[in-house]
């Protein structure tokens, strides 16, 4: 069984930053890819940002420039860095792991992945 959970959410200012952590534990595969998703209540849950097992990356349009993902494979952790945060990016994050090595095609493709962590909330209000 593989688990996740995230960590680093918050209250926040427009303008501020967050670094959300994905602690991976329990039976890890040899490669796999992380996703970043958020969902607000009322609204379908939207893809933010993937890795693959070898760096490859992608975002959603309105987070690009903004935020960065990154991994640390000796420590299983994935990370979201989020700069510039704007009220519309509050939500509850979770973070998803794949078998497969690479990012999904369509990102919003949520059958990609096997586990889901429990979701962190990120808060962007004055």
């Amino acid at each position: 069984q593989t688990q996740l959970v995230e960590s680093g959410g918050g209250l926040v200012q427009p303008g501020g930053s967050l670094k959300l952590s994905c602690a991976i534990s329990g039976d890890t595969p040899y490669s796999y890819a992380v996703g970043w998703f958020r969902q607000v209540v009322g609204r379908e849950r939207e893809a933010v940002s993937c890795i693959g097992n070898g760096g490859a990356t992608d975002y959603l349009d309105s987070v690009k420039g903004r935020f960065t993902i990154s991994r640390e494979d000796p420590e299983k952790t994935v990370y979201l860095q989020m700069n510039s945060l704007k009220p519309e990016d509050s939500a509850v994050y979770h973070c998803a792991l794949s078998f497969y090595s690479d990012c999904p095609k369509n990102p919003d493709e949520e059958d990609w992945y096997d586990y889901w962590g429990q979701g962190t909330q990120v808060s962007v209000s004055s």
